[in-house]
Formats: structure tokens, C-alpha cells, sequence
């Protein structure tokens, strides 16, 4: 049985799934509560309790200076007597259906792995770069005032600068602040540094998560700024705490490149190999999208190419997990899309043009950029006639979709 989550009946039952999944090590559980009731959840049935629970919130997505309506999954879990029941594919697949009924062009998560996910149409994002360095290594001409100290207290002005944050393609914002709260949360040891303008609003911040406070490292968890001047005053207060911290890991931020700062990357690389404190730079792909509006998602597409045409033939996987949904089951079909300065699609086909066939979540990867249609033919389910794919190629030159936002 698949309903609404109801927190009379249903509060125990969450914390105990959460519980099961280990979210609740380092969280309140009233924090938990805060989480779920900021946005909507559904609960799957078995033998009378709830033992799966799946979490949206309200979001948008920025595409190429346009905003998508989001359905952001916050969370899909399952307990430990529920699991490999089907649970959790018929959950998520009711509140896409959901989500999409109340009108979200997207919808987006963060994967416990590759491949799940896929059953229910999405597919993977575009690749993070993850440095670990000394930031004493940090050349940063840029000096700074004294920092201001920010606190958990402090999450609805760090969700407000959030909000206000310099952004780019492919960029995310959740917009209920719970969301922030509950990342700001976790080890008591979590702290942020930055600036407020004169009325006391954040403008830029760090928000750190120390492994080891004495020594490091420290794991900034994001980073937040309206213009490149206060990113490098961000990096030289990195750079400060080099006195005595070995190690920061942070996500390099979009449009930056972090090696750019750092003195001597490669030979520290080698002669750190194998220590605690190493200066490296890993790459993972760690959250996944689907369209769940065709229409609207193309209508709100500008794209910098000659205007063409051609048939599309989508799969979606999506409609398997719906028999008993009737509103919306997915998007597999026909269409005939234009691409060009307008973007537009239409049910149906016509004889005359080029057909690509494609999974829904091969179509968003190559959409939001994440890989051209040529690349996608070899790793995903895409493909159509060679002078259609170079034409897509071309279209969708688009710069690297990042969230800049965890959830």
C-alpha cells in the first residue's frame, strides 16, 4: 500500500527507518521531523507499517539563465525488513507521478549508486572535481578582514545567501531553509566563516565539516558567493588556517579552476602519495535527473544553432513502476522536436524526418549537457542517423551542469 505520510500515524515508523539506514547517528530526531514536514513524503506499506519513505521538497534549476520548476527527492529509504520487496521503485515512481501532476519540469536526486535509479528513467549528472590539498599551498593574493564566526542558529541567513548565491548552468536551489538546516547539521564540530553586508545579511560563508579540528582535515561543505572577489577572500581564509590545518577537501566550484591556486600541484601530489594529509583530486558523478515535462523543459530551451528538426521515439522506463496511476505515467511516446533560438515538441511523427531513439534519461543527460548525443550513443541509450547526432553535438555545447547543492 502506497499513501500520503501521515506524522500522527507515521512519525515512529520514519525515525525507525531512518534509524535502520544509519541518517540518524548524528541528527535529533526532531530535526528529522522538521526535514520531512518541510516538503512532501509518501510511506510504503508492509504488513501494516510503513518501511519505506520518500521525501520531495519544492526547488528550481537554472538552464542557461532560465529557472525549471524542481521536484528535488530528498530521500527515498527503506528499513531493513522492507528491502528487496519493490518498495522503493513503486514509492519513488507514485511521487514522480505526483510531482509531475503538480506541475515540476524536473525532478533530481543524489544516488546511492549507479544503475538504480536508471529503472525509474533518470540519469547521471556530469562529474564533480573534489580537491584535498595543504591550504597553506593556497596562492592567494587577496587578503582579508577578520572573518565573522556562523553558527546552526545562523541557518535561515545562510539559507537566505544561499538563495541569493552566484549561479550558473545546471545550477539548484531547494527552497524551503530546513533544507539548509538539516545540512548544517550532523557532527557538533560543523562551523562556518563569513561576511555580512551592513544590514546583517550573510553575503559569503563556508560552512566546514572538521574531520580532526586539531590538525584536519576540514571538509568544506559548500561554499557561497555573489562575485569572484569574495571567492577569493573565501580562499584566503582558507589559506589562513594553513598555520595549523593540513588538509581541506572542497568541491572545485563551477567556473573555477582550483589547480589555478594551488603552488607546486603535481609535486606535491607525488610526494604526498599515501599520507593523511595528501594533496589529490577525485571525480564522481553523484546525482541524477529526469524530465518530467517535456514540453515545458524544451519550451524553456534556447539553444545557439541553425533551426532542425526531427522525430523523436523516447522510452521510459517509469510507466512499468505506474499501472495504477492515471494522471501521468511517463513520457514514453512520439514526438516531433524543433531545436534552434525556440525550442518546441509535439506528440506525434512525421515521415520525412531524421528519427532518434532514446531512453528519457539519456534525452536529459544530453539536454542539461552532461554529455554530447555522439558520447551518450556508446554509454547510454541514444542513437540515430550520423547527421542528426553532429547536429545534436552542436546544439547542446552547453558549459558543465553543477548543482552546487546537496541534497
Amino acid at each position: 500500500m502506497i499513501r500520503p505520510y501521515d506524522k500522527d500515524r507515521d512519525r515512529g515508523a520514519g525515525r525507525r527507518i531512518w534509524t535502520e539506514c544509519g541518517w540518524l547517528d548524528d541528527i535529533e530526531p526532531e530535526l528529522m521531523d522538521a526535514y520531512v514536514d518541510c516538503g512532501r513524503a509518501w510511506v510504503a506499506e508492509l504488513n501494516g507499517s510503513a518501511e519505506c519513505l520518500c521525501l520531495a521538497g519544492d526547488g528550481d534549476f537554472q538552464y542557461m539563465g532560465n529557472w525549471l520548476s524542481l521536484g528535488a527527492i530528498t530521500g527515498v529509504t527503506t528499513s531493513h525488513i522492507g528491502r528487496k520487496q519493490g518498495l522503493a521503485g513503486r514509492l519513488l515512481a507514485h511521487a514522480l507521478a505526483s510531482e509531475a501532476s503538480d506541475g515540476k519540469t524536473l525532478s533530481m536526486l543524489g544516488m546511492f549508486e549507479q544503475g538504480y535509479y536508471d529503472r525509474l528513467g533518470f540519469g547521471s549528472g556530469a562529474y564533480h572535481l573534489i580537491w584535498e590539498f595543504d591550504p597553506s599551498d593556497l596562492n592567494v593574493k587577496s587578503r582579508h578582514p577578520a572573518p565573522e564566526r556562523i553558527t546552526q542558529s545562523d541557518f535561515q541567513a545562510v539559507h537566505d545567501a544561499r538563495l541569493k548565491r552566484m549561479r550558473s548552468h545546471g545550477n539548484v536551489n531547494l527552497l524551503h531553509s530546513e533544507n539548509t538546516r538539516h545540512n548544517m547539521f550532523g557532527s557538533k564540530d560543523r562551523f562556518g566563516l563569513g561576511y555580512r553586508d551592513t544590514e546583517g545579511n550573510i553575503t559569503h560563508c563556508l560552512w566546514i565539516n572538521p574531520k580532526d579540528m586539531e590538525s584536519g582535515p576540514y571538509r568544506v561543505l559548500w561554499t557561497v558567493f555573489e562575485t569572484y572577489d569574495q571567492f577569493l577572500q573565501l580562499l584566503s581564509i582558507l589559506k589562513s588556517l594553513g598555520d595549523q590545518i593540513n588538509s581541506v577537501i572542497m568541491e572545485e566550484p563551477a567556473g573555477i579552476q582550483l589547480q589555478d591556486f594551488l603552488k607546486q600541484p603535481l609535486k606535491r601530489m607525488e610526494v604526498s602519495k599515501g599520507s593523511k594529509f595528501k594533496t589529490t583530486i577525485h571525480t564522481l558523478a553523484y546525482y541524477q535527473s529526469r524530465i518530467l515535462n517535456l514540453e515545458d523543459a524544451l519550451a524553456q530551451t534556447q539553444l545557439d544553432c541553425k533551426e532542425f528538426h526531427f522525430n523523436l521515439s523516447l522510452t521510459d522506463p517509469v510507466t512499468s513502476f505506474l499501472q495504477d496511476e492515471s494522471e501521468w505515467n511517463g513520457l514514453q511516446g512520439e514526438y516531433v522536436v524543433s531545436l534552434g533560438s525556440k525550442c518546441r515538441v509535439e506528440t506525434g511523427s512525421l515521415g520525412a524526418l531524421p528519427t532518434l531513439e532514446a531512453s528519457v534519461g539519456a534525452f536529459t543527460r544530453m539536454w542539461m549537457g552532461v554529455r554530447p548525443a555522439s558520447g551518450l550513443a556508446v554509454s547510454d541509450n541514444i542513437s540515430g542517423p550520423p547527421d542528426l547526432m553532429k547536429n545534436l553535438d552542436r546544439a547542446f555545447r552547453l558549459p558543465v551542469p553543477y548543482p552546487d547543492w546537496d541534497f
